[in-house]
C-alpha cells in the first residue's frame, strides 16, 4: 500500500543568497549557505546580488522561491516599467537591463550549443535588437470571472501559478491591446456570457488588428451587440470561436484582411487571425535580411524552405533565387502562402503541404535539386527531417530556431553525424524582457 507523501514544510522566514548565475528560464540561482548548499531558483533575483528570498517550493534536489528583499543589488538591475512585473508571468527580466537581457540569452544558447550540440560556432553574430515595448503583435490572453472579486480578469496568468493576474494594461503588447487590458475586462464583464469566454486572441497587422473571442456558448443578440459596438467605437476587427480553429467567423466589420509589409523586398504578406506569424514585427523583417545575407542568395540558386509557414522566408528568397520550394505541415498556412505568392506577382515559387515530423523521403518535391535550404522549425526542432536533408548534400543549411536546445540537439547530428560545419550563430531579441531565446545557425557542407 502506498503511503501518501507529506507536503514539505517551508521555513516561516527568508533565507539569505548570494546569486550566482542565472537559468535558462530566468531565475537567480543561489546555494543555501554557500557553494555545495542546496541549489535554490530564484523569481525577480540577478547574477551577484544578495538577496533575502523567500521560499515558496522545497523539492527533494533544490527549492523555489521569490525575492523578498534585495540586500545588495547588481549594476544590471533596473526599476520594471511594468506595475506587474512581479506577478505577471507574461514578462520574467523587466528587472534587468536590456543589453544584459541579450547577453544573457547569447550566454544560454552557447552553453546549449556546447552542452547539447557538443559544438561552438567559428563565429558569433552580433545579437539582433529592436523595439523594447509594445512589440508583441500576437497574444493569447485569458479571461477569467473572479466570484471573490466581482468582476472578470484579463490578461496573463500569474508567474508560476494556474490563476490569472490583476492586470490593467500590458507593456509588451502592441498599445492598441495593450493599453485596453480594463476595457476589454469591463467589455466582457457587460456581456451575459461573461463567464463562458476563456481566451482572446489577439492578432495584429500593419493596418488593423483583430480579437477573436473564444465563446462556449452560442452568443445572445444582446453579446454580439455590444461586441459589435465595441468593434465600431474601437476599430478593433471582432472574431468570435464557438468550437474548434475552423469555426472561427467575423462578427464585425462585413469584411476584414490583416497583412503585414516586407518593404524591402516589395512584399505584403496577407494571414488570418490565428495564423502562426512572428511576435515581433521589427526583428522578423531583421531576421529576413539577417538570414538571406546568411544564406548569400545567388541568382541562379534553388533552395528549400522547410517549415515554411505562409512564406514569411519564401517570398523574400523567391525575389533573389531562381526557384523555392517552401513545405509546410498546415494546409490553411499552404494555402495562404500560394495565395500570397500569386498577390505579390510571384511565380517561381512552389508550396506543399508535408508532415515534417515524419519520414519525408518519398514526396516528390524532395526530388528536385536544391543548393541551398533554410529551417525554421518549431520548438521540437527537425530532427526528424536531418537525415533525409543531408542526403540533398546543400551547401549551405540557415537554421532560425525558437528552442536553442533543438537547435543544439540537430546541430550535434548535422555535424558529427552529416559531415556540416557550424559557421556561425547568433541570437534575436524577439522577446524582450521574458526568457525566450530566438537564434540562428549557419552550417556548411
Amino acid at each position: 500500500m502506498s503511503r501518501s507523501r507529506k507536503p514539505r514544510r517551508l521555513p516561516a522566514e527568508p533565507v539569505e543568497l548570494t546569486i550566482e548565475s542565472l537559468s535558462h528560464d530566468g531565475r537567480g540561482v543561489g546555494h543555501i549557505g554557500g557553494a555545495g548548499g542546496k541549489t535554490v531558483f530564484v523569481d525577480g533575483a540577478l547574477p551577484g546580488e544578495r538577496v533575502c528570498c523567500r521560499l515558496v517550493r522545497k523539492h527533494k534536489t533544490y527549492d523555489e522561491g521569490v525575492v523578498a528583499a534585495v540586500l545588495e543589488p547588481s549594476p544590471q538591475r533596473v526599476q520594471p516599467r511594468c506595475l506587474h512585473a512581479s506577478v505577471c508571468g507574461g514578462c520574467s527580466l523587466q528587472h534587468l537591463a536590456p543589453e544584459a537581457q541579450i547577453a544573457a540569452k547569447q550566454q544560454v544558447l552557447l552553453d546549449h550549443l556546447a552542452r547539447i550540440g557538443k559544438v561552438m560556432p567559428q563565429e558569433i553574430l552580433p545579437p539582433l535588437c529592436g523595439p523594447q515595448w509594445g512589440y508583441r503583435t500576437r497574444a493569447r490572453l485569458g479571461v477569467k470571472y473572479v466570484h471573490k472579486l466581482q468582476r472578470v480578469l484579463v490578461g496573463f496568468r500569474e508567474k508560476r501559478k494556474p490563476q490569472l493576474a490583476e492586470l490593467t494594461r500590458c507593456e509588451v503588447l502592441h498599445p492598441i491591446i495593450g493599453e485596453r487590458i480594463t476595457e476589454l475586462a469591463g467589455l466582457i464583464g457587460g456581456l451575459e456570457a461573461h463567464t463562458r469566454i476563456p481566451q482572446i486572441e489577439v492578432a495584429i497587422g500593419d493596418d488593423a488588428a483583430a480579437l477573436v473571442f473564444r465563446n462556449l456558448d452560442p452568443l445572445s443578440e444582446h453579446d454580439a451587440a455590444l461586441l459589435r459596438d465595441y468593434g465600431g467605437r474601437s476599430r478593433l476587427h471582432i472574431y468570435l470561436q464557438p468550437a474548434g480553429p475552423d469555426s472561427i467567423h467575423l462578427l464585425w466589420p462585413e469584411r476584414s484582411e490583416l497583412s503585414y509589409a516586407l518593404p524591402n523586398h516589395d512584399l505584403r504578406l496577407a494571414f488570418r487571425p490565428t495564423d502562426f506569424t512572428q511576435v515581433n514585427r521589427a526583428i522578423n523583417g531583421a531576421m529576413i535580411e539577417l538570414a538571406l545575407e546568411s544564406m548569400a542568395v545567388q541568382p541562379g540558386d534553388r533552395i528549400l524552405d522547410l517549415f515554411c509557414g505562409l512564406g514569411n522566408f519564401t517570398l523574400p528568397l523567391a525575389r533573389h533565387c531562381a526557384h523555392v520550394v517552401g513545405v509546410e505541415g498546415e494546409v490553411g498556412l499552404v494555402h495562404r502562402a500560394r495565395d500570397n505568392a500569386v498577390r505579390n506577382g510571384i511565380t517561381n515559387a512552389e508550396f506543399h503541404v508535408a508532415n515534417l515530423a515524419e519520414d519525408i523521403a518519398l514526396y516528390p518535391w524532395l526530388k528536385q535539386p536544391f543548393d541551398k535550404l533554410l529551417l525554421d522549425p518549431p520548438r521540437s526542432g527537425a530532427r526528424e527531417v536531418i537525415p533525409v536533408i543531408a542526403r540533398l548534400g546543400c551547401r549551405r543549411i540557415v537554421y532560425v530556431a525558437c528552442n536553442s536546445s533543438s537547435l543544439a540537439r540537430d546541430a550535434d547530428l548535422l555535424v558529427h553525424a552529416h559531415g556540416y560545419r557550424l559557421v556561425k550563430a547568433g541570437v534575436m531579441d524577439m522577446f524582450p524582457h521574458t526568457a525566450h531565446v530566438e537564434s540562428i545557425a549557419v552550417f556548411e557542407k
